[in-house]
Parts: structure tokens; sequence; C-alpha cells
């Protein structure tokens, strides 16, 4: 593996001088026939496999040309491709700018980056791939990232923990079998392993890219059942400015036993951007805040967060990227809610509003700084090098307990095109990271891990085949070191009925320090350590098709299959004769299910509708019960309408009865019921300036997912915009 990336990077190296003897660099920019950018275009030179993806601001760059008459075709979804032609000279640059006409088609082949850690379309991808728009981000008016991750199809969020084709389940935060990218960056927690989704303001995000099944033959350990990757917007050339507002409040409790208030809980924040660019230097900072009263007793928090993100692009096949985030979370800390006798529960069973323990409260303090160098060394060969650190930093009260957790990371990647209209690419990597924790509820732990991976795909026809691999070691606390291999093959059919993918992989999850090592307190009972957990492992399988309906429709569809051993959950077990929680493997588990999604413009370009369903079949096979917090069905229908400067839409999501919890104690008889929440939005925007309006949970069902947690009730919130 040393030598083939050895060999890449010194062709990388060497290509270079000899390479700009006889080439040159064509760039410039693509927009619409009013003058908007079309974002991630893409920009090949005609006949040849030569290419690359506009920005999100539409601007492009080749490097690596052939000198002489050069035709540029550009292709954007939604949009007429276009086709023009320039002299280029040996060792100069041409700029060609191109206007593309609308073709009314609704966007079905968008350009994605975190399936194979490279640009391709989606249908190119081997596993399910669903993207979240910067459209939709504006659209749904929400604060964070993970309210509109949680609406694409295959996800469902369970008090804060994201749950892919139910790959997680519900383990406070401990563990996430989800990877969490920022710009292809690994930002999961180094000592708990979890996901904070406020760890980028939501006003610098682009887009959401999740990558549905296991992906650690590219990823290694977290990204068992998936990988989530922010990628935040590209900084455009001269000064631009983003300020975003928003105010609302919760519905109070629909009876008035419930009444825990004598006023109206109610929430606000803003999100300041600048930025000023040039054609080599640019840069952008990102200030912001919100506030929020609750919709429960114990629920207030602050929030402050900064963001920054520098590039650098000394040639025209070299950029150096650099970005950070700092953000502190102040929040009260609400307990599962009061039962009979534990508050003032005016007769009745529970008090869903309130707490029978106030007082607790956490300050979390997080944020990473990262480091990117890319190099386009010459058509064929292109390769990056990153460095990053990601830290937390908590202390709570009621209970009084803290930790300090760090995580540092390498990855040096090479990408190989070769042959006609790139018939072969080749992906190489190695990657390094140190995890640690210095806690008084985790103790003082480091762990450290290096990897090598590498992944071919070579045309078969009409199709691609694609197989890869990566091993991944590990030691903790200096001891002995152990290491996993997860492989995967899969294939891309074109047909008449759609694109069909197969693959099959293998995932894995090492435990976090976190969960081998705590002692701590939770729904009322002693969490004891685990020290001897093994890693989760999975092999996953997956059959789909994304077929396009016309101009008017995309369909993608997908069964899997997950025979997993080892999984980490928790359990009830008597310490000394004393009940206690203690996370434990599960001999083996299985996840089997259907996928569906439907994007489509049925009547009209301004109508957008959208239906997404997940089946799931969740067994833990040792002891034949269904697993924990994984509900058999989840849909989601969406629509959006616009005309002239207004649009209105909204999104209404079904989770049946989930069957089983885990930690349950005297929760285990509830008489849990199916979840229906309808959300609606209204939205207005001219020039600069948009206004929006969100009704989230407007019915205001009252419900709960997870043990006497409340999940959010009606909430009327205004989101006010201005750009420059």
């Amino acid at each position: 593996m040393t030598r083939v990336l050895r060999s890449v990077l010194m062709l990388g190296i060497g290509a270079h001088p000899l390479a700009a003897q006889a080439t040159g660099v064509v760039f410039g920019t693509v927009t619409d026939t009013a003058g908007h950018p079309v974002p991630y275009a893409e920009v090949q030179r005609a006949g040849t496999s030569l290419g690359t993806t506009a920005s999100q601001s539409g601007a492009f760059r080749m490097a690596g040309i052939a000198a002489g008459a050069v035709a540029i075709t550009v292709r954007a979804p939604g949009y007429h491709a276009a086709t023009d032609t320039v002299r280029l000279a040996a060792g100069d640059s041409v700029r060609i700018d191109f206007r593309l006409p609308p073709s009314g088609a609704l966007d079905l082949q968008p350009v994605i980056v975190t399936a194979a850690k490279r640009s391709q379309l989606l249908d190119e991808a081997v596993t399910s791939v669903a993207v979240v728009t910067g459209t939709e981000l504006q659209n749904r008016a929400v604060s964070t990232v993970d309210e509109a991750v949680n609406k694409a199809a295959g996800v469902l969020f369970l008090n804060g923990q994201v749950n892919i084709r139910g790959s997680s389940g519900f383990v406070e935060g401990l563990g996430s079998r989800v990877l969490l990218l920022v710009d292809g960056v690994p930002a999961n927690e180094g000592d708990r392993g979890g996901i904070d989704w406020d760890m980028v303001p939501l006003d610098d995000v682009d887009r959401v890219e999740v990558v549905k099944g296991a992906g650690s033959s590219l990823y290694g350990s977290a990204a068992f059942g998936g990988v989530v990757n922010l990628i935040t917007h590209d900084i455009p050339v001269g000064f631009h400015g983003r300020v975003r507002a928003t105010a609302g409040d919760y519905a109070n409790p629909p009876q008035a036993a419930w009444t825990f208030r004598d006023y109206t809980g109610g929430l606000g924040g803003l999100d300041a951007t600048g930025s000023y660019g040039s054609p080599i230097l640019r840069g952008s900072l990102t200030l912001g805040g919100r506030h929020s009263d609750g919709y429960r007793e114990q629920d207030r928090s602050n929030q402050w967060e900064t963001a920054g993100k520098a590039e650098w692009d000394p040639a025209p096949d070299t950029r150096l990227t650099a970005s950070g985030s700092w953000t502190s979370h102040q929040y009260e800390v609400g307990p599962p809610w009061c039962e009979h006798g534990q508050c003032d529960d005016r007769g009745l069973a529970f008090q869903p509003f309130r707490t029978a323990s106030p007082g607790a409260y956490t300050r979390s303090d997080k944020g990473y700084v990262a480091a990117t160098l890319e190099r386009t060394a010459s058509p064929h060969v292109a390769w990056q090098a990153r460095g990053s650190w990601l830290r937390s930093h908590f202390t709570d009260v009621k209970p009084d307990n803290w930790g300090i957790g760090n995580r540092f990371g390498a990855e040096l990647r090479g990408t190989v095109r070769a042959g006609a209209a790139a018939a072969r690419v080749g992906t190489v990597g190695v990657e390094a990271t140190r995890s640690d924790v210095t806690s008084d509820i985790f103790g003082d732990h480091a762990e450290h891990a290096f990897a090598a991976y590498a992944e071919g795909e070579q045309r078969a026809g009409r199709g691609r085949l694609t197989a890869g691999a990566r091993a991944d070691f590990r030691t903790l606390d200096g001891g002995a070191v152990s290491g996993v291999v997860s492989p995967r093959v899969g294939a891309v059919w074109p047909t008449p009925l759609g694109t069909w993918r197969a693959s099959v992989g293998r995932g894995f999850r090492a435990p976090s320090l976190a969960e081998r090592f705590v002692a701590a307190r939770a729904f009322g009972y002693r969490v004891i350590p685990s020290p001897g957990l093994a890693p989760e492992t999975a092999w996953s399988y997956e059959l789909g098709d994304g077929a396009t309906l016309g101009a008017r429709g995309r369909l993608d569809a997908a069964v899997f299959w997950t025979e997993a051993r080892q999984l980490i959950e928790p359990a009830f077990i008597f310490d000394s004769g004393v009940p206690a929680i203690q996370l434990q493997n599960v001999a083996r588990a299985r996840l089997r299910g259907l996928d569906a999604s439907l994007v489509a413009t049925p009547f009209a370009d301004n109508l957008v509708t959208s239906v997404s369903y997940t089946y799931l079949d969740a067994q833990d096979r040792a002891t034949g019960t269904v697993l924990a917090f994984r509900p058999a069905h989840v849909a989601t229908l969406g629509a959006d309408y616009a005309w002239h400067a207004f649009t209105v839409g909204g999104d209404f999501r079904y989770v049946s009865r989930i069957e089983r919890i885990a930690l349950a104690g005297s929760y285990a008889g509830d008489p849990r019921v199916a979840a229906k929440v309808l959300d609606l939005r209204a939205g207005w925007a001219r020039d600069a300036w948009s206004a929006r309006l969100l009704l989230t949970n407007a019915l205001n069902y009252i419900y709960s997912l997870t043990p006497g947690t409340l999940e959010p009730v009606r909430t009327l919130s205004v989101v006010l915009g201005w750009t420059y």
C-alpha cells in the first residue's frame, strides 16, 4: 500500500513540470441565462475523460490541458448542455464563460463527493446516497443541520442521535454508528465517539450528503451504518455577506394540568457571515448565537458560535484550505419526566412537561481546526493531504462531572484516472488518528489508530465494477495492537429501467473510550465500565435502482440486509445484587428492509413533491426479539410550490410504534403509539432579502420516541435573511 501511494505521489510531483511545457489552464464560470451561478456543473473537455466540477459559485478551472484547439462541454441538471471551443497556448491560461438555458427538467443528477472520496455523479455510486440541497435547507428554515437531515430517506433521529436504516438505535450519544464529516474531515468526538450537530453553523452549510450502509472500506470506524458529510459554502470572489435572524415561540401544553410556567416560551438567533475573495486568496468569518426557553421545564439553552474558512490558490492546480469553528453551548438538562409522586403531579400518572430533578446543567464547548492541501498534478493524477484537531470539553452540574476529549487526525490520499473516458479510477490513502480523554467519569485514556486503504473502479461495457478494502490497526493505552480489514465490492449497470447498483461491504466500529470506561448514572441507575468491549462488525448487502422518470421525476429504491455481530447495546445487569446498566456486545443482529424515495414535478416545474419510505426488520438473533428503538415503518411526504417570489410547502412524517425500548425500567409497559408530525412552511425572496415562516409539529402532537423524553411541541418561527 505504501509503495503504491508513494508511486502516485511521485507521479504527481514529477509529472507537473514536464506537462506544463505543453499544457495550459482553462478557467471560467457557469451561469444561467439570468446571470445566476449554476453550482456543481460538470465541466469536461469534449471527447476525453478530462473534467472537473464547478464550485458552488459556478467557478471552475482545469489544469494540464494540452495546448491547441480545446472544446469544452458543460452539463448541469435542469439545464441544456453547452459546448464552446477556445485556442490554448502552451504555458498560458484562457478564460471561457458559459450561460446555460434551463431545460425545465428536475434536478436529477447531482454531483456527490462522499461515496467514493472523489467527485462522481449520483448514479455512479455503488451505495445509496441522499442529498439535502441548499434549497431544502433554506426552505425548511431550520436552525440546526440535524433538523433538515432528519427528513432524508432512511434517516431517523432519536433524541439527537442519528439512525441510518436503524443502525444506531439509541444509547444517549455514546458511540455513534454514523460518521460525521465536515468537508470530508472526520468530526466525531474523541471521547464519546458521538456527534455534535452544532459543530458548524447552519448558515455555513451548502449541502449535506448522506451515504447509507457500511462505509468502513474507505472511512473505517464509525462508518458502520453510514456517513454524513456537511459540505460548506465555497468562498466567492469579491465582498459578500449574509445575515440570518430567527425568532419564534413554543406552544403551551395542550392540557391545563400539564402547565409548568406562566409565560410562553420563546426562541431567537442571529448569524452573520462576511467574506472577501480574490482569484488567489479568499476568506470568510461567521459569528452567531441562539437562545431558547425550551418547551419543557428544565429546557433553557444558550449557544454562541464562530466559524472561519480561508482558501489560497497559489497556482491553478493547487489549493490550500484552512477552516475551523468553535461553539459554546450552555443548556439545562432535562432528566426523564416526572412520574406520580416525584413532583407536583396534580394527580396524574406522569407529567411529560416537568422533571423530578431540576437544576441539572451542562456547558459544552467544542471546536475543530483543519487544513487540506489539494494538488491536481496532471489530468490523470491528483492528491491531497489533510490534518485536523477536534476538541470537546463538557462540564456537568448535578450530577457534577467533566471531561476533555481530543481527536487528532491526518490523511494522505491519491487518485489516478487512466484509459479512455476514465475507464479506470484508483484511490489509495493512509490515515492516522489519536483520540484521548481526561475525565472524572471516563478516566484518562488514549487510543492510537493507523489505516491504509485502496479502491479501484473499472469500466465494464456500460457499467462499472468497484473493489477495495481498508485495514485498520488500533492500540489502547499503549497495549496490544488489534486489526480489522473491511473490504467492499460493488457494481453499477445502466438499463432502460434505471441505473442498478449492488454492493457488499464490511462495516466495523471500535468502541469509544467513553463506552469502555464510563462510570456514571443514567435513568437513576449506575452505569459500570466495560473495558473488554470488542469492535462491532457487520456485512452489509444492498441492491438498488435509480430511475429517471422523464423530465418529471426520479425514483430511487434499494433493498438492504445487514448481518451484524457484537453490536454494543445497553443492558440491565445485577452488580453485587444491585441493578445496573452496562454496555455489552450483542452476539448477533440482523437489519433488513426496503428504502425508497420519489421526487417529482407531476404537474408543473414550480411544484416539487416527494415521498420516502423505509421498512425495517431489526432482530436480535441471539434472543429472537426486536432490536430496541427500531421502528418498522418510517414515511415522509413533502411538497413545495413556488409562485413568483413566494413559496409554500410542508412535510408529514409518520413513525410507527417502537415495539421495544432498552433501559426500560418503569417505562417497559408504556402504551407507546405511532408518531404523526406535520410541518408547514412559507417563504418570500426578492433580490437580497428573504423571509420564511415555519410551523413545526403544526398539529401539536404530543409524543415520545425515547423513555421519558417529550419530543418538540408545536413551534412557530420566522427567519429573515439578507444576502449581499
